[in-house]
């Protein structure tokens, strides 16, 4: 716990059998209060590696239900088993573990209701390994995200983040993609409830074995996101919340 709150780590899982168990032992366990790791389909052992580390709650989907799905069952779980601050980590050890506390610590004590690690502020992305091509088209999506959104965040594309309880429970986030647009629409649903998200400068490293997505999809995502930040900025001109993409 951090200041009396609960605290629920998720790890949204596919194929993270190679990955899983340096993530999981980074954990900061004197404050993490329960981990979830809900596994969409994985073809590996991930699952049989989450049981010998202990994990106690395993969600396994039948089918693979998309990374946005696979959020909304990290989400539900941990909404479910009282969580206070849930934090969000890729248990593909891109980014380190070890930054739990001081994200969640921002929340428990109502410095921000949410908080990203940002591989973009101070030079973690391209240190780490990032791609260029992926660190500029990144640069490019966010300033347009920011002009649009109208917001200041160093990137909205992080695989980190960490909630206050009461923000998942007041934002439809099931209405949302199940595909990788689901990080976008989430931004865009909190910020119009009135919600702010903090930053912190995230280290990260990029290799074999770290998630990734094929150019296809990166063309796809990025279509979705500027298609996201449009309907957002329609949305604060008129008032109305956007509709669904699904």
């Amino acid at each position: 716990m951090i200041n009396g709150k609960k605290l629920v780590v998720v790890l949204p899982a596919f194929n993270a059998g190679n990955t899983l168990e340096m993530t999981y032992l980074e954990m900061p366990f004197n404050v993490v209060d329960e981990v979830i790791l809900v596994d969409d389909g994985s073809t590996d052992d991930t699952i049989d590696i989450a049981q010998r580390l202990g994990i106690e709650h395993v969600v396994v989907h039948d089918r693979n239900r998309g990374y946005g799905g696979n959020q909304k069952s990290c989400y539900d779980k941990a909404l479910e088993l009282g969580g206070d601050v849930i934090v969000m980590v890729h248990p593909d050890y891109q980014y380190t573990p070890k930054l739990i506390t001081s994200m969640s610590a921002a929340i428990a004590y109502d410095i921000w209701p949410v908080m990203f690690g940002s591989r973009i502020l101070g030079k973690g992305a391209l240190k780490g390994g990032m791609p260029k091509y992926k660190y500029v088209a990144n640069r490019l999506l966010t300033l347009f995200q920011n002009l649009m959104i109208g917001q200041k965040l160093s990137e909205y594309h992080t695989g980190y983040r960490a909630f206050d309880a009461e923000v998942l429970r007041s934002i439809p986030y099931h209405d949302n993609s199940d595909d990788f647009v689901f990080d976008n629409e989430i931004i865009s649903q909190i910020f119009l409830a009135g919600y702010e998200i903090g930053e912190i400068t995230c280290p990260t490293k990029y290799f074999p074995d770290a998630s990734s997505i094929s150019l296809s999809r990166s063309v796809r995502y990025g279509l979705g996101v500027i298609r996201v930040s449009i309907r957002h900025m329609l949305a604060r001109l008129t008032g109305q919340a956007p509709t669904s993409n699904r």
